[in-house]
C-alpha cells in the first residue's frame, strides 16, 4: 500500500514500485490510498470467482486486461479490456474471470478501511 492520509503532498510513482499483496489464491492486489479515495490494481488468474457482494463505497472498475463476467444486480454481462463500470454505493456485484489473466483497476470512495 502506498499513501498516507496524514501526509497531504503529491505522490508520483509507478505500479512496479508498489508492493504486491497476495490476498488469496490467484489474486494479487496493489493499493494507493489517499484521504478520501483509493485505487487498487488487481491481477486475477483465469477462472477465479469473486462472490457477489455489496458495500457502502462507491466503486469504479476499469478492465485493463482479459475478459470478466460481472454480476450486476440481477444481470450478468461480459466485459473486456477498455470497459469501465460504475457501482453506486450498496450495488450488488461480483465477477468471474474467464479463460485468461485479468487485470482490473478498482477506485473506491471513501477508502475501504477493510483493505488496510
Amino acid at each position: 500500500m502506498i499513501g498516507d492520509a496524514e501526509k497531504m503532498e503529491a505522490l508520483i510513482t509507478d505500479w512496479d514500485s508498489i508492493p504486491v499483496e497476495k490476498i488469496s489464491d490467484g489474486i494479487e492486489r496493489q493499493m494507493v490510498v489517499g484521504q478520501n479515495l483509493m485505487i487498487c490494481r488487481l491481477k486475477f488468474d483465469p477462472f477465479v470467482v469473486t462472490p457477489a457482494h455489496s458495500h457502502p463505497h462507491e466503486q469504479v472498475t476499469l478492465v485493463m486486461q482479459g475478459k470478466v463476467k460481472f454480476i450486476l444486480g440481477d444481470d450478468e454481462k461480459i466485459m473486456s479490456a477498455g470497459d469501465v463500470l460504475h457501482f453506486p454505493s450498496n450495488h450488488w456485484h461480483g465477477a468471474t474471470m474467464l479463460d485468461e489473466e485479468v487485470v482490473l483497476i478498482d477506485i473506491f470512495s471513501p477508502i475501504r478501511e477493510d483493505f488496510l
